[in-house]
């Protein structure tokens, strides 16, 4: 680890380079480690963002072409058999979870037309809570970031200033060539903090919104098709 001296020796040698390479290779070993860490969650974040920006896209699209065959008029049978082979998410994973409960509870010659309707409403909380929770992973992540960063880069800026400071006092040279570059150093923890927390804010609000709509979708489609199974349920006991 570098002294306050030698600190000061770099920045009398080297007064005029302050590039952003130069100014995280001379900063602190402490300042570097937060620097590194709030780089990492930066790009970590944009994965994020990137991924659920095509998720997000990808659900919206197959619940527009799944209410589009639902309310086509085909067969409820015909489009459970169809889909009940294959994996499916959104409002064909509630159909399937609903339907396949509906025809268990046939199989074995329930009678009980109420608990089979509060299974039904069941199955279909647990399958959207399910679906909401695959929507809204790692957003948390997102929102440490927006809210953690700022201040764990002000900890690298503190920690910085405060070696540029000691360095000062060591060398009890106050002029602009010495006091600059350390200065530089510990404020760009800062820049690098808000570089990383202003695009996982701004995100995660996006995000958490676009989740929301897409939950808010199924759950509309939970209550219709609950509905349409109770009328069914109604005309059978009748």
């Amino acid at each position: 680890m570098a002294s306050a001296a030698e600190i000061t020796e770099i920045a009398l040698h080297s007064p005029g380079d302050i590039s952003l390479t130069s100014l995280f290779w001379q900063a602190h070993i402490v300042v570097k480690l937060v620097m590194l860490g709030l780089l990492f969650a930066s790009i970590w974040s944009w994965a994020i963002i990137v991924d659920k920006v095509i998720l997000y896209n990808r659900m919206k699209k197959q619940l527009d072409r799944f209410e589009s065959v639902f309310w086509s008029g085909q067969s409820l049978e015909e489009l459970y058999q169809s889909l009940s082979t294959r994996t499916t998410h959104g409002m064909a994973a509630l159909f399937v979870a609903a339907m396949k409960e509906w025809k268990k509870s046939h199989e074995t010659g329930s009678n009980s037309f109420l608990g089979l309707q509060t299974r039904l409403d069941k199955i279909l909380d647990v399958t959207i809570a399910r679906e909401a929770e695959r929507l809204e992973s790692r957003l948390l992540f997102l929102a440490s970031v927006g809210s953690a960063g700022p201040f764990v880069g002000l900890f690298g800026t503190v920690w910085g200033i405060m070696q540029s400071f000691q360095a000062i006092a060591a060398s009890k040279n106050t002029s602009l060539a010495v006091v600059a570059p350390g200065i530089a150093e510990a404020l760009l923890a800062t820049a690098i903090g808000l570089a990383a927390a202003i695009p996982a804010v701004i995100a995660y609000n996006k995000l958490s919104s676009s989740a929301g709509k897409l939950t808010g979708r199924m759950e509309g489609f939970a209550d219709e098709f609950s509905a349409i199974l109770s009328r069914q349920i109604d005309e059978r006991r009748s």
